[in-house]
């Protein structure tokens, strides 16, 4: 995909989204009018023009969305770096299915780029562990997805 822009998700994309997923968001601070990034990882692409994803409904990021609807979130996969921007909503304040104060948001894709520098390639994908009761954790992951998924 190098070099090319697309207007959505490709086929190649779409899989890696429909499961939990490391990366990063950015969004426009609404105090600062600067950039700011986190790291999630409960992210859904039920088609290619749509990205679901779950924060901490305390979260800066709402915060942002709410003043500047525009969002960068960013893939490694596939041996490079993907730059997915769109406009993000808040769809729930608090999604009743999950124990956490999580927020359900959506993002509407509106440009896809391959954003890895010229004759580079990735060598392998971002690997995390969560380090906190691993039972515990495959509930809370399941009970997000689902909930990202039934939207």
């Amino acid at each position: 995909m190098a070099n090319q822009v697309e207007q959505g998700l490709t086929e190649e994309l779409l899989p890696l989204l429909q499961k939990e997923q490391y990366v990063t968001i950015s969004t426009v601070d609404f105090e600062t009018g600067a950039p700011n990034v986190n790291a999630i990882s409960w992210v859904y692409a039920p088609d290619l023009q749509t990205i679901r994803f779950s924060v901490d409904n305390r979260s800066r990021i709402i915060k942002n969305i709410k003043a500047n609807k525009g969002i960068v979130i960013t893939l490694i996969a596939k041996g490079s770096t993907y730059s997915i921007a769109g406009n993000a909503e808040v769809l729930n304040e608090k999604m009743e299915e999950v124990p956490l104060k999580l927020s359900l948001l959506e993002m509407k894709v509106t440009e896809v780029r391959d954003v890895m520098f010229y004759g580079s390639k990735m060598s392998s994908e971002p690997k995390y562990v969560k380090v906190y009761d691993a039972q515990a954790a495959a509930k809370l992951d399941r009970q997000v997805m689902d909930a990202l998924k039934r939207r």
